[in-house]
């Protein structure tokens, strides 16, 4: 597996080289420490089959850099590193095409947690983004949908999210939500599955309503939560019913 570390702090840089390195023999890290030194990096190389990006760059804004990667390289996963947990962040990471997101205070086994998530084709997310920021704000934020399971979950005494066995699917409505959660397109879900785009788009209606949310971000990170707390997402496999 070859991986990009970008971060411009020389010691995050390095310690999460370390930490990578220690994920298997086959494993190659380069590490640069600004947007223009990525930028160089992918185009001398492409077959990357990781980044991992800091969303504080010296040079650029890491959520431009990540949307200019998801454009420039659509297959290439992206995970965001950063000191940051805040719900708006992930949402906004995820929302962007982030195939995860990792806050920088996160243990290594949640970290090898989630890139191993990654690489199986899920989405990781870490648990605080289905509950209240921890960041201070000015006021207190409405809690959009996506927070809705976990704070219920909490108002209701329970202590586990539904698994998705529980949503009641369609196999081929499970074909698309696997689809989905690899940030395909509806085109290309369409392409996949042999459907036509206005089936596709029945498809996801019905899976945004067994998840009660509205969006297809907030489906990602439900799902994600979901999986996290069902045994991850090697436990559930496109085609499995």
């Amino acid at each position: 597996m070859k991986v990009l570390l970008i971060d411009d702090h020389p010691l995050i840089l390095s310690a999460l080289k370390s930490v990578i390195l220690g994920l298997g023999d086959n494993v190659t890290v380069t590490g640069v420490s600004n947007a223009n030194a990525a930028r160089d990096t992918l185009k001398a190389s492409p077959n990357f089959d990781l980044v991992l990006l800091d969303l504080q760059l010296g040079d650029t804004n890491g959520f431009d850099l990540l949307a200019e990667m998801r454009t420039a390289y659509p297959a290439l996963p992206v995970v965001v590193i950063s000191a940051s947990d805040r719900t708006s962040d992930v949402i906004r990471s995820i929302d962007m095409g982030a195939m995860g997101f990792v806050p920088k205070r996160s243990s290594n086994e949640v970290l090898f947690e989630a890139l191993q998530q990654v690489m199986s084709g899920g989405v990781y997310v870490p648990p605080m983004s289905m509950g209240s920021d921890f960041s201070p704000a000015p006021a207190p934020e409405p809690a959009p949908p996506l927070r809705s399971v976990g704070m219920q979950a909490q108002q209701g005494g329970f202590q586990t999210t539904p698994h998705l066995a529980s949503l009641g699917l369609t196999p081929r409505q499970t074909d698309v939500l696997a689809l989905l959660l690899q940030g395909q397109p509806n085109k290309l879900i369409a392409r996949e599955l042999g459907l036509s785009v206005e089936t596709v788009k029945d498809h996801v209606a019905a899976v945004l309503r067994a998840l009660s949310v509205s969006s297809r971000t907030q489906a990602v990170l439900a799902v994600s939560q979901m999986l996290q707390n069902n045994g991850g997402f090697s436990a559930w496999r496109p085609g499995q019913r």
